[in-house]
């Protein structure tokens, strides 16, 4: 946490500082604080708060001009005492909703959606993970006859993921047979993790039990292999921002957004975070998102499967209103994990 001890007057004039370089992208001279700012006090008390709010490192100004800009530690004290706590618009979260209405009930088509909302929304870019969970949960398993002995097992996850893998029989059954045991294990199984199943198997018919043993193989053979999937738009967008016209700044945003060593460090650092993550030009810790703010939430179900969504941008992006869409997309995200994971078995 940024420690400073500004008056009314100090804090006043920074938020009015960040608002109009937000604005602007231009350094804010005292006189354009006087002449907008609305403070009350000479030109002269403006400039010595600015001079101030300089020496605490919340603002700094460029050689060749006079006006001032904000810090990576005044972005933070803003974001921690000075920011309005945005909603989006009513109308805007109706019209997000409906969005996500129109779209199939399937994960990757709203974790897609979900970028694109937040791009918009921000004029940033935006990321998304697909939910993960420590273990992956049975939804649906068919057992289809192929010809003689061949049976093709098709085994739906709760996530929408599928797994198909053929069996061999020692004898040949028909499509009857094959839908009593599909039947038995659906109704058994749904919303378990392999961990469960196998404590079901002795209570299984013997066949059906033989497909257990070869469901909990494909679930954990998917589970160690599970590995965070990104989805991401906007980059465009965040390009236009006057912060990116240097090459070097152009390629740092780049290769944050399309590489994953530093995006999967940062997701994994702040996965377990209860509350939105506003991350200011890496915290001092990643050197790489110099210039660059990420704003985070986490979203799902916890215990069963979360991913983490956000926006990002240059520091001089809109706070408040980057919070209030990331917030509320989270929780489209999270009602949507619920929907497809539903009622579970223990283990």
């Amino acid at each position: 946490m940024v420690n400073a001890n500004l008056t009314e007057r100090q804090q006043r004039l920074l938020n009015i500082v960040i608002q109009e370089y937000t604005r602007t992208a231009q350094p804010v001279s005292s006189k354009a604080i006087a002449e907008t700012g609305n403070l009350g006090v000479s030109s002269a008390t403006i400039r010595n708060d600015l001079a101030f709010l300089e020496q605490e490192g919340l603002l700094t100004h460029p050689h060749t001009s006079a006006g001032r800009m904000p810090t990576d530690a005044g972005y933070r004290y803003f974001v921690q005492n000075l920011m309005a706590d945005a909603e989006l618009p009513i109308a805007e979260r109706k019209r997000i909703r409906q969005e996500f209405s129109s779209v199939r009930q399937e994960l990757d088509q709203w974790l897609r959606l979900s970028t694109t909302v937040l791009a918009n929304a921000s004029q940033s870019a935006a990321l998304a993970t697909a939910p993960r969970s420590s273990q992956s949960r049975f939804k649906h398993v068919e057992l289809v006859a192929i010809r003689d002995t061949k049976v093709l097992l098709v085994l739906v996850l709760q996530t929408g993921v599928v797994r198909q893998q053929l069996l061999d029989l020692d004898l040949p059954m028909d499509q009857s047979e094959l839908n009593m045991a599909s039947n038995e294990l659906n109704d058994r199984f749904v919303g378990a993790t392999s961990t469960a199943i196998q404590k079901l198997h002795n209570s299984l018919s013997p066949f059906a039990k033989q497909v257990s043993v070869l469901i909990v193989d494909i679930m954990e053979r998917h589970d160690s292999m599970a590995h965070r999937h990104f989805f991401r738009d906007g980059l465009a967008q965040v390009l236009d921002a006057p912060e990116f016209a240097a090459s070097d700044n152009v390629r740092r945003i780049v290769q944050v957004l399309e590489e994953r060593t530093i995006l999967d460090q940062v997701v994994d650092e702040y996965s377990s975070a209860n509350e939105i993550q506003v991350i200011i030009a890496g915290e001092g810790r990643y050197h790489e998102l110099q210039e660059i703010s990420l704003v985070l939430s986490r979203y799902g179900v916890d215990d069963q499967a979360t991913g983490m969504l956000g926006v990002v941008g240059p520091l001089r992006m809109s706070y408040g209103r980057n919070i209030g869409a990331v917030r509320f997309v989270a929780m489209l995200m999270s009602d949507m994990v619920q929907e497809i994971y539903g009622p579970t078995v223990d283990g």
